[in-house]
Order: structure tokens, then sequence, then C-alpha cells
């Protein structure tokens, strides 16, 4: 359960003060930690370069920096909180745009209030397992910078699927050596099996690209 140190928030992004007033009225109502904000250079400023546990709700069209162009901010500074576009009839091309780019949803004005809170729970979800697949990330690289240099040269060439025979003659060394250091890469990587291994390798590799 989230302690409310790490609650999520709802972020709202908006320029017209009846809609804010709106959100903040339904987002109050279901108990929904939330900030409603009057501009994307409101928002950029506060929380452009955190990493906050939560989602940004946001008008697609604003004076000033508009909600594409506060998109396009966020992704240079490596924010990847979940976006969703309010958008006019006309701007679903946009829209379709900003998905592309990384957006999870956009939803269409007039919009129905558990039409967007059903939305901004799916968005909060992502942002949830976006940060767990970041956490096990973190803790596959931390267990692979214990392996030493050799045993990191076996890990590499073992979830490959190349025998223990192979990757002695690569390595130039025994194959009870190769076993030895297999062993020793399961126990640390606290693999199961040669898939446990195959899956953290390709964490650890997504995470590098």
């Amino acid at each position: 359960m989230q302690t409310e140190q790490n609650e999520p928030t709802v972020f709202i992004v908006d320029d017209d003060s009846a809609i804010r007033v709106a959100m903040q009225a339904l987002l109050e109502s279901v108990g929904l930690k939330h900030e409603i904000l009057p501009s994307a250079d409101e928002f950029l400023d506060r929380h452009g370069g955190g990493h906050e546990a939560g989602c940004l709700v946001l008008d697609i069209r604003m004076p000033g920096l508009g909600g594409l162009e506060l998109q396009d901010e966020l992704i240079k500074r490596g924010n990847s909180i979940p976006i969703i576009f309010i958008t006019g009839h006309g701007d679903v091309p946009m829209a379709v745009e900003a998905m592309q780019k990384g957006a999870v949803d956009f939803i269409q004005k007039p919009f129905r209030d558990q039409e967007l809170l059903d939305r901004i729970h799916l968005a909060l979800r992502t942002d949830e397992e976006r940060r767990a697949e970041a956490r096990r990330t973190e803790e596959i690289r931390s267990l692979i910078d214990k392996l030493t240099q050799r045993e990191r040269e076996v890990f590499e060439l073992v979830v490959t699927g190349k025998p223990n025979k192979v990757i002695a003659f690569e390595l130039g060394v025994s194959q009870r050596t190769v076993e030895i250091h297999r062993a020793r890469v399961m126990e640390k990587m606290q693999a199961r099996s040669l898939a446990d291994l195959v899956r953290m390798h390709i964490a650890d590799g997504s995470a590098h690209a």
C-alpha cells in the first residue's frame, strides 16, 4: 500500500479556470492526491526535472507553452511521467502524434467524469509498473556489478545459448572452469534457470539502449 509520502499525484494542467475547478472537485471526490496548474510553464518550473510518481493530465492547446511542447521538453529532460492529453475535436491528429512520442492516452472533450477517472487510473498503473521495472533493472545491474571479469564473460556467452564446451573453447579455459564460473554466475545473479539469466540480460541491455 502506498504511503502518503510516495502516494502518486495526478497533475492537471489546463488554462481554463472552469475546467481546473471541475477537475479539482472530481479528484477530491474520489480521494486522489492532485495538483492543479494553470500553465505548462508552471508545471515545467515546478516538476519538469523531477520524477514524482503519478500522471499528467494535459490540455493539448494552451497559450504560451502548449501541451505538445511541454511533452517534448519533458522527453528532453528524461521525465517519463505518463501523459493523458485533453483534446478538442480537431486535435485528434496532434494527439496521435503525442502518443507516438510516448503519451499513454488522450481523451476528447466533452468527456464523462468516469471516463476520465478510468484513464487516470490506467495511467497511474502504467507509472507504477514502469517504476517497478526500473527498480528491478537497478537490482539486476547491482548483481552484474558483483561478477568478476571472467564471470561476466561467461555470463555474456551463456545467455546466447552456447554450451559449456563451446564457451570453454572461446575463452581458452577448461570445460570444468566454465562449469564452476557458470554456477557462480547463477548464484550471484540469484537465477534459478537459464531463462532467468536471459531475462536479466535483456532487461540490462534494454536499460542501456
